[in-house]
């Protein structure tokens, strides 16, 4: 996963991200800004899950989606 193909193309991203995780506002992903750190911690945050688990959710994620 080559996370600066991500945070370059964030903006046309985020709805789809948003979709999968609705409980994160515009303003967090926003500061997320496609960055896998922060998101994962936003996932976490907002879910309850692990710092692993949330990493391996978000890691999924975007290479299901082959960017």
């Amino acid at each position: 996963m080559n996370w600066d193909i991500v945070e370059g193309n964030w903006k046309q991203l985020k709805g789809s991200v948003k979709e999968r995780w609705g409980k994160m506002t515009d303003d967090e992903l926003d500061v997320a800004a496609g960055k896998r750190d922060k998101l994962a911690g936003l996932v976490q945050e907002k879910y309850g899950k692990t710092r692993d688990e949330a990493e391996r959710e978000v890691d999924d994620y975007f290479r299901d989606r082959r960017i």
